[in-house]
């Protein structure tokens, strides 16, 4: 299969899970996040970002390591340390300002660096775009965190409160570009797997080709 080939045997299936998405999307996440975001100064959705990222460095932490990305192990570890003490417990984000950027990744980054293949397309119930491949990271993801393994009930949910405001407040600062996709595309649906496929090829390095798309660009213009 070439670097920029579609495999979605479950089209059928997906795109009533893409169709389901969307209402949830119109009914629930866009107006939510579109009053988050007028109501929430930046400032502080920026501080809620920060706050998220940082609890999701432990899990970056593992995956640097399965991944064999040693540097990415004591950037990260540096950070987690830094912002901790210096930015009020990952409020604060003074690492970024010496120069140690986050280096983020995830399950389905690790199974790809151990080779395996990405697999069909899939489309996940609240979630999204993803791949077998992801699918499976995702999963992981969620049950191996070990911020939630480590930490007792109630603070131990704590982190998918911040990252569920910090979703709202991407979707927000997003708003045209997903609004466009969503609710402007003539297939919401094709542009929608194409523009998760190529970006997603190629933040895990893949080949020239595999560069971000427009999502203005018409899916099957020539």
């Amino acid at each position: 299969m070439s670097s920029d080939a579609i495999y979605d045997p479950q089209e059928a299936s997906n795109r009533k899970v893409h169709e389901f998405n969307r209402k949830v999307d119109k009914i629930v996440f866009r107006p939510v996040s579109n009053g988050y975001g007028t109501v929430v100064h930046e400032d502080a959705r920026l501080l809620v970002s920060n706050f998220s990222d940082h609890l999701s460095l432990p899990a970056d932490i593992v995956n640097n390591l399965l991944q064999g990305d040693l540097k990415g192990a004591g950037a990260n570890s540096f950070r987690l340390v830094f912002n901790t003490v210096f930015g009020l417990g990952g409020i604060g984000d003074p690492a970024t300002a010496v120069h140690v950027p986050r280096r983020e990744t995830d399950f389905g980054e690790t199974f790809h660096v151990w080779g395996m293949k990405e697999g069909a397309y899939v489309e996940l119930p609240l979630l999204g775009p993803s791949t077998e491949r992801d699918t499976i990271g995702t999963i992981l993801d969620f049950t191996l965190d070990p911020v939630s393994v480590i930490l007792p009930r109630p603070e131990k949910y704590i982190g998918t409160v911040a990252n569920v405001a910090d979703r709202m407040g991407q979707r927000y600062e997003l708003r045209g570009t997903i609004d466009s996709v969503l609710y402007e595309s003539a297939d919401s649906y094709a542009q929608a797997r194409i523009l998760y496929l190529q970006n997603r090829r190629f933040e895990l390095g893949g080949s020239s080709e595999a560069t971000y798309l427009d999502p203005y660009d018409d899916p099957y213009a020539e």
